[in-house]
């Protein structure tokens, strides 16, 4: 409840014989504190809370979830807030240059008729050792080991809030295991306990939050409008990001209680759904459920879980797209690349499986069979006496650092023993380069060609031809069609293909489909080109056959 300014002065009456606690009254407006039997905050500070900071009063251990807390009330003095009061559990020192206790900080608010914050009555208390335990046990109990605890507590706060909307928003980190990689399992116990912490200050009683399981949390709140549900997923982004300057990327996921007659949990499945739905998106971190996304779900679990058959069953075959030269037509090369073959469902699109497998780790085992697939083609060539032409094989930029794609590599040229210069690489330009850069050294020093694919499809394409190692550069389909629909994107093209040639590289344009890009290409010095203007992807046979003519 709020309080007026008598009741807080009788209140302060009342504990000034608290001998237990710390009680002291700040003037936000004024910028006063005024204690309350002791002299635990001296008079007249203006902020007791960065006293209390920069005091040393705070355990460093606690001084992330202080923060977060600290925000909370800032928040509330600058621009309003509809709680009364704010609680959390931290390791403060009761007097200076005593002992840390774990304690609960209660900040009782007294609003102006604008909903900010003018004065604030803070109870700081040690926790007793009962207390303490007791907590430790309801954290157990609100997960999903007690479901049915969790459950009745959202039921009681629907059926409380008939007359608002009720969202449901799961969050996690974006590939949690690779900050466990990066940082230590030890870090990412440590930035999952300041979540919880922290949500126990961002969420009200009204707003029932749990640790689902591993880094998920799921918190259901009520509201009024969506500007409203915005402004709390992002205050919840913002308080939990950057933890000790630790980088890491929250994804969340949102269903709306539409039909309150549903179980909750359906309600926590469809946020699921939407969290998933919302991965590998470079734009976006927020997703909402719809009956789309479950359907897609449930097509993306099918595929996954038949995909270690399809391999082994052969249902993925290597497809060669020929590379031209655009001035004599002859075939100079070919890029590999997979397709996959369903007994019953046909062709699937390499839009709905390449994706799916980048994201879940299957595109190593797919890589790796369409590699070998390749150095096969490559010998057969040689022994049935025709000279062999190049082929490209991608290599996935997603498991660079943690695989030993050289070592694979070279092992294949000699088990098959072609030479090395048949096959070619191919890695998507990424922003990230330091570790590609080191892995395009290594290929190299092997005498593998390096090509970039997909140049001009990224954000530092230019910045990138001041170091970058590889041999070819492959213009993106996308940066050809659009840049050609203007006289200044043209003459983009023709510099950038100058340039390239200037400094040793040499360029191959995919994605050609028209006659106007072929021989605008070739007026560019480029020669070499691939798209379906000359040939979409083919069999293995039907290569052969346009390679024999």
């Amino acid at each position: 409840m709020d309080m007026t300014a008598n009741d807080c002065q009788k209140l302060m009456e009342m504990l000034a014989s608290d001998s237990e606690s710390v009680h002291f009254l700040w003037n936000c407006k004024e910028g006063i504190v005024k204690s309350i039997g002791g002299s635990y905050i001296p008079d007249g500070v203006e902020d007791p809370l960065d006293y209390m900071r920069t005091n040393g009063y705070v355990d460093e251990k606690s001084l992330s979830v202080f923060d977060v807390f600290a925000s909370q009330i800032e928040q509330g003095i600058i621009s309003g807030t509809k709680r009364g009061n704010l609680a959390s559990d931290i390791s403060l020192r009761l007097e200076q240059g005593g002992e840390f206790h774990r304690c609960h900080v209660y900040a009782l608010f007294m609003r102006g008729s604008d909903n900010r914050i003018t004065d604030i009555h803070f109870n700081i208390r040690p926790l007793s050792h009962k207390e303490e335990f007791d907590s430790n046990v309801l954290s157990e109990f609100t997960s999903d080991r007690a479901p049915k605890h969790f459950g009745d507590r959202i039921a009681a706060m629907m059926a409380a809030n008939a007359d608002r909307e009720i969202a449901f928003i799961q969050f996690d980190v974006e590939r949690f295991k690779i900050v466990n990689e990066t940082y230590g399992v030890e870090v990412g116990d440590e930035i999952l306990k300041f979540f919880s912490e922290s949500l126990s200050v961002i969420c009200n009683d009204n707003q029932p939050f749990c640790r689902l399981t591993a880094d998920v949390f799921m918190i259901v709140t009520a509201y009024d409008s969506d500007d409203e549900l915005m402004d709390f997923i992002r205050k919840i982004e913002s308080c939990l990001t950057g933890y000790k300057g630790y980088e890491y990327r929250l994804i969340f996921g949102v269903a709306i209680a539409e039909d309150r007659t549903v179980h909750t949990r359906r309600h926590g499945d469809n946020a699921s759904i939407a969290r998933q739905s919302i991965k590998g998106n470079a734009l976006n971190n927020i997703g909402f459920y719809n009956g789309r996304m479950k359907s897609e779900l449930q097509k993306k679990h099918t595929l996954e879980d038949y995909m270690y058959k399809a391999l082994l069953n052969n249902e993925f075959v290597m497809y060669l797209q020929p590379k031209y030269s655009i001035s004599s037509g002859r075939i100079l090369g070919a890029e590999a690349l997979a397709r996959w073959i369903h007994p019953e469902k046909g062709m699937i699109s390499p839009a709905e499986f390449i994706p799916l497998f980048e994201q879940n780790g299957f595109i190593i085992k797919l890589d790796q069979y369409i590699w070998e697939s390749a150095c096969k083609k490559i010998r057969s060539w040689i022994d049935s006496g025709i000279k062999p032409v190049p082929i490209s094989v991608n290599v996935s930029r997603e498991y660079l650092k943690s695989f030993d794609v050289v070592g694979k590599l070279k092992s294949l040229v000699q088990k098959y023993d072609i030479p090395v210069s048949m096959l070619e690489l191919e890695i998507t330009e990424t922003i990230d380069s330091e570790g590609v850069q080191n892995v395009v050294r290594d290929m190299k020093q092997a005498g593998f060609t390096m090509l970039m694919d997909d140049f001009g499809s990224g954000y530092s394409s230019l910045n990138m031809l001041k170091t970058t190692q590889f041999d070819v550069l492959k213009i993106d389909r996308s940066f050809l069609s659009e840049f050609m629909e203007s006289t200044r994107g043209r003459k983009i093209i023709s510099h950038t293909i100058s340039m390239s040639q200037d400094i040793g590289l040499d360029i191959i344009a995919e994605g050609v489909e028209t006659y106007e890009q072929a021989q605008f290409l070739k007026d560019c010095g480029c020669d070499s080109a691939q798209g379906f203007y000359y040939s979409k992807p083919v069999p293995v046979e039907a290569f052969d056959s346009i390679f024999a003519k």
